[in-house]
């Protein structure tokens, strides 16, 4: 998972110009990968040891550690290699199984049909806490992606690169047990739930993969206008069906108080247009008072693949190639 970008130093020239006016800050030069292998995973944005004070964890240190020691194993993975196990607590699975149970009491009726059927198919069990690769295994076989292992929080434009390699950068450590529905930021339990179910369904990897491959091209701008399509679409997104608005966001979700907000018809809805600009992601300011929906998947991957002939940087045909689009 990812968060918001962050400011990049820009270049001054060190002779100032005639009327002695700064220069203004030259964008950051960026390197399109040709392959996940070029995708850094190393720029973690927070959330490792030194938690906000705000955090269930903040002042649990023995918790903290453990994030420590399961960051770790993340950090060491190698590209191809089998992501090792993690030996979840009692006290990590109680977590576990405390929000799978409320949250599965609301997906019948909230959840996207193509998101119940993926979850069924995965059968995950309240007292397991699945772990990454035969998760990774599942997604390869029914809709060829697959799971990357990450430390934290991801800058956001290795995270939306990983995605144009059909690869979802997963965290494992748990959630502090002290406030179990709710987190501040990703964790095994917003993944498995949130995101791995959706991840199995074509249509909705094909949007994924849109916004992925138009980050690859992308300025510091364009990045961070894709990092909102993502979280209006990815994390908080529904979906027109049967006459009724179903979530497929993993914010959605992987939250029983966001789905029930969600259901509940107070929340507004605006259409999906990446060519529009996005209203100003909400982090802190308690549930979403806006939902974007989509009419289809295929629909939203539609628009995505339009704005990404947009950008100003083109791909070679090796990265075309690469991304599965040549």
């Amino acid at each position: 998972m990812f968060a918001g970008p962050v400011a990049s130093a820009g270049t001054v020239s060190e002779t100032p110009p005639a009327a002695s006016m700064p220069q203004k800050a030259q964008p950051a030069p960026f390197k399109i990968p040709k392959s996940l292998s070029e995708v850094d995973n190393g720029k973690i944005l927070g959330f490792g040891a030194e938690l906000a004070e705000g955090h269930p964890g903040f002042a649990d240190e023995a918790y903290k550690q453990r994030r420590v020691d399961i960051c770790k194993i993340a950090s060491k993975h190698e590209i191809g290699a089998p992501i090792p196990a993690i030996e979840y607590t009692a006290e990590e699975t109680a977590v576990w199984s405390y929000v799978m149970n409320e949250l599965a009491e609301l997906f019948p009726a909230h959840a996207c049909s193509e998101f119940l059927a993926s979850w069924r198919e995965l059968g995950f069990s309240p007292r397991r806490v699945p772990q990454l690769q035969e998760v990774s295994e599942f997604l390869q076989a029914r809709s060829g992606w697959q799971i990357r292992p990450v430390a934290g929080l991801l800058h956001p434009r290795d995270f939306l690169n990983g995605l144009a390699f059909r690869t979802f950068h997963s965290t494992q450590y748990m959630r502090h047990g002290a406030d179990p529905c709710w987190t501040p930021e990703p964790d095994i339990v917003h993944e498995m739930i949130g995101h791995v179910p959706m991840l199995a369904h074509p249509a909705f990897c094909q949007l994924a993969h849109a916004i992925g491959v138009a980050s690859l091209g992308a300025d510091e701008a364009q990045i961070w206008h894709l990092t909102k399509c993502y979280w209006y679409t990815v994390e908080f997104g529904v979906v027109r069906e049967g006459g009724a608005v179903k979530a497929f966001g993993a914010g959605v979700l992987s939250s029983y108080g966001e789905m029930k907000n969600m259901a509940s018809g107070r929340a507004g809805l605006r259409e999906f247009d990446p060519f529009q600009k996005q209203p100003k992601m909400s982090y802190s300011d308690g549930y979403q008072k806006t939902y974007t929906v989509l009419d289809s998947f295929e629909d939203g991957a539609a628009k995505l693949e339009a704005y990404c002939k947009t950008l100003h940087v083109p791909l070679s045909d090796e990265v075309r190639q690469a991304v599965g689009l040549a």
